[in-house]
């Protein structure tokens, strides 16, 4: 049986103790691009929205035309502007989006109501 030393078990728990820290790292930074939208309010209710994500120099537009609640989107970028429109009478819409350890939450009601979002 062959046996290591204590000072090898060492140098393998600072070795994986090193991994982890740099996976913990790259997953902060990724954390920190992803935008995550969460569309709530009136089961069923109709919208509309329009998304501008930047990353840097470069912006991605995305256009939803009609969707209903719930819905959940998920990009990446540096930060986020957008517009939801409500397009159903009597409904209720909120709007939840988190980046890293900032949340933007806004609502609207009545057919029309329209939110304008940034979220950097």
């Amino acid at each position: 049986m062959k046996r290591r030393s204590i000072w090898s078990y060492t140098l393998g728990v600072a070795g994986l103790v090193g991994a982890l820290s740099t996976g913990a790292l790259a997953y902060q930074e990724q954390d920190m691009t992803r935008i995550q939208i969460n569309i709530s309010g009136t089961e069923g209710a109709e919208f509309s929205a329009h998304w501008r994500v930047s990353d840097g120099d470069q912006v991605t537009e995305y256009s939803e035309e009609r969707m209903s609640v719930p819905a959940d989107f998920s990009y990446e970028g540096t930060a986020l502007e957008g517009e939801v429109t409500l397009l159903t009478d009597n409904e209720r819409l909120e709007v939840d989006i988190l980046k890293g350890t900032n949340r933007s939450r806004s609502s609207t009601q009545g057919k029309g109501g329209t939110l304008t979002l940034h979220l950097r």
